[in-house]
């Protein structure tokens, strides 16, 4: 595109350079593939440059003026409403309707912004989603979750994790939740799995912030998150977390203690003698006695 030619820049100096030497506007035209009066254009920019200039700048293609811009009133009358309310720019819009204002949503936004108005937080972490890697074999694709249960006063709540490859299952009952209870999590799983853990899926959860993916990393792992708002990126983990939920703690009184004794037992249930409709009735031993490393 002619916006992002690297080299667009010095060829058109070098263009003028052959018409300064004597070259016709013609002549250069059919040399380098573009109409005479591009060229033109061209010579004529050249003039308003340093004589020692090597390159004639790429300008920007962004219109002076919109015929449906805001008026000078109009942006005034926002950045009034903003130091006036000190609110954000869906309530700063509603106002402006309700004083009969007519303006929309996205031009308050761009108002604010342009005006260094808009604050972002410094310690919001902006996620990148690299490609998922396809569960070829055990390790490759292990997601981690949480399931918070009763009362948030008590934060109890358990750990789990899932191999997507052959469904073999862990979880650890907690109380409260934070990155180095989820590293923590990490480390005991891998002391206990029959394989080597490649890349770790979670959600945005606080539990699973910068310091989480930091130990990861030191451990040789990758870290990568599900995008926001799309829990079926975890599909395999949140249909665990039902059924660890249906044929476990429902059955269970809660108590630590008891999540402690019980949850253990079901998942060498789980991963060795329950039945699994997507690993043709198999269980997850059974898929593990595959791979060599089992």
């Amino acid at each position: 595109m002619y916006e992002t030619n690297n080299r667009l820049p010095r060829l058109r100096m070098e263009a003028v350079r052959l018409v300064k030497n004597g070259m016709g506007i013609r002549e250069v035209a059919r040399h380098f593939g573009y109409s005479p009066g591009t060229i033109s254009k061209w010579a004529m920019r050249a003039r308003s440059l340093p004589s020692n200039a090597h390159l004639i700048p790429t300008r920007s293609s962004r219109p002076h003026r919109h015929p449906h811009e805001l008026s000078n009133e109009l942006i005034h009358t926002i950045l009034s409403y903003r130091e006036q309310h000190r609110r954000c720019a869906k309530v700063l819009h509603h106002l402006l309707e309700r004083d009969g204002h007519k303006v929309s949503l996205s031009s308050v936004e761009r108002t604010l912004r342009r005006a260094g108005l808009v604050n972002h937080s410094r310690w919001k972490k902006w996620h990148t989603y690299p490609p998922r890697p396809m569960p070829e074999k055990p390790g490759l694709l292990i997601e981690i979750d949480t399931i918070h249960d009763g009362d948030p006063k008590e934060r109890m709540g358990l750990y789990t994790m899932l191999d997507v490859c052959s469904r073999w299952a862990f979880a650890v009952p907690t109380i409260g939740m934070n990155t180095r209870k989820s590293a923590k999590f990490v480390e005991d799983s891998r002391a206990l799995a029959p394989f080597e853990f490649s890349t770790i899926q979670s959600d945005n959860g606080p539990e699973f912030s910068k310091w989480f993916t930091k130990r990861i990393v030191e451990h040789g792992m990758s870290h990568r998150h599900s995008r926001i708002r799309t829990p079926n990126d975890n599909a395999h983990l949140e249909r665990f977390n039902r059924t660890i939920q249906d044929e476990c703690l429902s059955r269970i009184s809660r108590d630590m203690r008891v999540w402690r004794r019980e949850i253990p037992e079901y998942l060498r249930f789980y991963n060795t003698e329950r039945p699994h409709m997507a690993l043709d009735m198999k269980t997850p031993a059974d898929i593990l006695k595959v791979f060599p490393r089992y």
